[in-house]
């Protein structure tokens, strides 16, 4: 499996969409270098989150518009935490945890099936099920990380009960919508490594 994802990481972009994903993941562990210089750690530590996933979605082998997906989602969630968008724009922490939560669902659907955790059974229902209950469990992971942040580092994080368990629906959403699509579509590319 660690061969595998090492040569997808490897393999040259062929694609419009694949040399945009890798320009966008290069600026992604640029602006996590240059916050260490710039921004407050707390900044820094939100920001770096992001780059296990755009590595990720690079190893599995995703379809480009996902892989692509996956890094403008998960750079937009964290730089919207970054300059406060959260508290200033309405309804923006709800969109970004639906549409981040259904791109980590699908990833997570990748990873689980490669893994062999999920068997490829061929039904509709497999990855609409196994979506949303990833989708559920990331957000509910989130929330506790964000409970975590707020208790033990600064009491700047926004952390309410009716905050988190709407952030967990739209969550839950949107891995929802992820189980259908990926019910529909294929998530990795066909030329891909077999991991």
């Amino acid at each position: 499996m660690i061969a595998s994802l090492y040569a997808n990481l490897k393999r040259p972009p062929r694609t419009a969409l694949e040399w945009i994903s890798d320009a966008v993941r290069a600026v992604a562990i640029v602006g996590v270098l240059v916050s260490v210089f710039t921004l407050p750690a707390t900044d820094t530590a939100v920001l770096s989150m992001t780059l296990p996933a755009v590595m990720l979605s690079r190893m599995l082998g995703l379809r480009s518009g996902l892989d692509l997906a996956v890094c403008l989602t998960v750079i937009v969630a964290a730089g919207s935490n970054v300059i406060d968008l959260y508290r200033t724009w309405t309804g923006w922490d709800l969109l970004v945890h639906a549409v981040c939560t259904g791109v980590l669902a699908a990833v997570a659907l990748v990873v689980l099936d490669d893994s062999r955790v999920i068997a490829p059974t061929g039904r509709r229902r497999t990855p609409i099920v196994v979506a949303t209950t990833a989708g559920l469990a990331l957000s509910a992971v989130w929330e506790m990380v964000e409970w975590f942040g707020y208790r033990f580092i600064t009491d700047s994080i926004f952390v309410t009960y009716d905050d988190t368990i709407g952030d967990m629906v739209a969550g839950g959403l949107g891995a929802l919508i992820a189980g259908v699509l990926a019910s529909r579509f294929r998530l990795t590319r066909r030329d891909r490594a077999a991991v």
